[in-house]
């Protein structure tokens, strides 16, 4: 305030005090300056020069011409003084300045000063106020990225159409990339001649590469030639007849007939093999009264009967709404999977060796494992430490045979001894042990675990193995621990789980991050307008469809590539099982949809889904949907070929 005044009245008193300095200047009359008045000796002592020079200065200051000149210098900064710290003579350029400080740039707001410029305003603003300094507001965090589809508004949606093809869309990119000329080219009729694969020799015709009798080797090179069809082979029995029978030269080796029908309730009747129920209804009768938590269709879904080749088990749960995978080696009676599959049960040729089988940790809520052969104690207890792996965290482990009964042979109760002690050392608890039959429960969470004595056998594995890691990684003898968050025991009941998106989902490794369960749901529902018209386009239902596989399940530009493939194979070979050739040159995550919308249309299939190695790891979500799936690597032979070939020749 003190300085606003000051500048205020500088101007007016210069103005009153120059006149008077300036008046003897303005008088014509005088001719020289009045005499000062100095001490004697000061003026004795001043030379005389200084005294002229100091006369001459004065005479110039008191011209009229200089005192004009200041009073217009003084009065010009005295006001743009005043307008520039005064706040009632406002601007619109003083509004826009920025001020910096030392700590963030800010600025001043452009609604800091009134546009009403007007006398009463500026007279009512008589108190000096200090422009306010706005901070600028803090950048907004960072929001992780959202993957799925979204509506007009961006946000996440599941109702959507996936609309319909219109090949004038085609032309219109075509013309755009100037591709007009290349599309004349390509009509040109262009004569191609391509070689045609032989026929391989009668001996190949149950040839299976890369497999022995327990493990996989891939030779160095494969046939170049064509599996050939057993002789007097027929297309396969509709299901559910085919359950029940299947012709007799549709398997290529029959003597498991001969040498074992009666083990296995088989019997030919003219040219058609016949299966009997064999006791397996008894049996799960009886399992399910010795445990009535199992709840056949329900808690229990998805079941891994090992060494049983023909699938009669499987056959017997397929009333119970569970879905069976049956694994069996190559044996002396050749293939046994080729019954299982011919039956339309789902099977694949497998064996325990030094490998982990290709399914995820946590993938069954049912292992069975009776009169294999197999004994799932050697080597440290491996194979046994392999199927806990493979089992859900508080499901159940069937193990049925002679060596159950202790009141029989020696090596029979050895073998029950050593099987009890190496279930009580990984916490397996037995539940019921009657007649042939013994069933164990796997423990929900580590505790047990944790509980052991120091230096227990078998150890635990290291937090770094991957228990989900299966293409060619060897079995080691340790317990695999269950995740601390319990993911994987905790899904929920049949059919509940299918298409309700899983714990596991937000752990396994794809790009999304936070709306993994949205485009889980989008792709169910894809997927179910796709197989829907697929169903009623092409009929379907009426083809009885048994065994698909699905080679890569998932979302992406491919469903125009399906429907032509399908509609080939409707019309020329009239298949009853399907070969599906999924790809994509997106990395989408399989999650299994396609055979949810088989399973949601009532279609009376079962699909093998297969994740490539290559891909995202998306097995442990298959399995706890409820859903079959196996890891491979499509640049190797698949595992199971004769699954392929049955397909294809068929």
């Amino acid at each position: 305030h003190f300085l606003h005044c000051y500048f205020s009245l500088l101007p007016f008193c210069v103005c009153l005090l120059l006149p008077n300095l300036a008046a003897p200047a303005s008088n014509p009359t005088a001719a020289t300056a009045p005499p000062l008045h100095l001490p004697p000796t000061a003026a004795a002592m001043k030379p005389s020069s200084p005294t002229a020079a100091v006369g001459t200065a004065l005479h110039l200051v008191k011209t009229p011409n200089f005192v004009k000149f200041a009073a217009v210098a003084l009065l010009s900064l005295s006001v743009a003084l005043l307008f520039y710290h005064h706040p009632s003579f406002p601007s619109a350029a003083f509004s826009a300045f920025t001020f910096a400080s030392n700590s963030s740039p800010t600025a001043v707001p452009a609604n800091s000063t009134s546009t009403a410029l007007n006398s009463t305003s500026i007279a009512a603003n008589t108190t000096s106020t200090i422009l306010k300094v706005k901070k600028l507001p803090p950048p907004p965090p960072s929001v992780a990225q959202r993957t799925g589809i979204v509506d007009e508004n961006g946000a996440m949606t599941e109702d959507f159409d996936v609309g319909e093809f219109d090949p004038s869309l085609m032309e219109e990119l075509r013309d755009l990339k100037g591709g007009a000329e290349e599309t004349e080219k390509r009509n040109e009729p262009e004569i191609v001649k391509y070689g045609k694969f032989k026929p391989c020799d009668e001996s190949k015709i149950d040839y299976i590469p890369c497999l022995d009798s327990f493990e996989r080797h891939c030779p160095d090179s494969t046939l170049v030639c064509i599996i050939p069809m057993p002789n007097g082979y027929q297309k396969s029995l509709p299901w559910p007849r085919s359950r029940d029978e299947l012709w007799l030269h549709n398997v290529p080796d029959t003597r498991l007939v001969q040498d074992q029908g009666s083990q296995y309730s088989m019997s030919v009747k003219d040219d058609k093999i016949s299966f009997q129920d064999g006791g397996s209804d008894q049996y799960l009768n009886l399992v399910s009264q010795m445990v009535p938590e199992i709840d056949f269709g329900h808690q229990t879904r998805i079941a891994l009967d090992i060494g049983s080749g023909i699938g009669s088990f499987a056959a017997s749960l397929f009333k119970y709404n569970v879905v069976t995978l049956s694994i069996g080696t190559k044996d002396v009676h050749k293939n046994q999977i080729q019954f299982a599959l011919e039956r339309g049960l789902p099977a694949m040729v497998a064996g325990f060796g030094a490998r982990r089988l290709p399914y995820a940790s946590q993938a069954f809520d049912l292992i069975r494992c009776s009169g294999s052969g197999i004994d799932l104690t050697v080597d440290n207890g491996v194979l046994l430490l392999e199927v806990n792996r493979l089992l859900r965290a508080g499901r159940y482990f069937v193990w049925g045979g002679p060596q159950v009964d202790s009141n029989h042979e020696r090596s029979l109760e050895d073998q029950w001894k050593e099987m009890e002690d190496l279930a009580a050392r990984i916490c397996w608890q037995l539940v019921k042990k009657e007649g042939n039959v013994g069933i164990w429960c796997k423990p929900l969470n580590n505790s047990c675990y944790l509980g052991r004595e120091i230096g227990a056998q078998p150890p635990l594995c290291s937090s770094s193995e991957d228990p989900d890691n299966v293409w060619y990684v060897n079995m080691t003898a340790c317990i695999t621990p269950l995740p601390k968050d319990g993911n994987g025991g905790n899904v929920s009941v049949w059919p509940a789980r299918l298409h309700s998106p899983p714990d596991r989902l937000q752990s396994i490794k794809m790009d999304a991050m936070i709306s993994r369960k949205e485009l889980m749901k989008a792709e169910s529902r894809y997927w179910n307008e796709i197989i829907g018209s697929y169903v009623r386009a092409f009929h379907w239902k009426e083809q009885n469809f048994r065994n698909v596989l699905d080679m890569r399940a998932g979302f992406g530009g491919y469903s125009i590539f399906l429907s032509l493939a399908i509609c080939h194979i409707i019309e020329i070979r009239k298949l009853r099982n399907v070969l599906g050739f999924f790809h994509s040159s997106l990395k989408s995550c399989s999650f299994g949809s396609f055979a949810a919308a088989l399973n949601d249309l009532e279609l009376t299939s079962w699909v093998m889904n297969v994740v490539p190695v290559n891909g995202f790891n998306t097995l442990p979500v298959i399995y706890d949907r409820g859903l079959l799936g196996v890891m491979h690597d499509w640049y190797a032979h698949f595992p199971p070929l004769v699954f392929i070939h049955i397909q294809v020749r068929n």
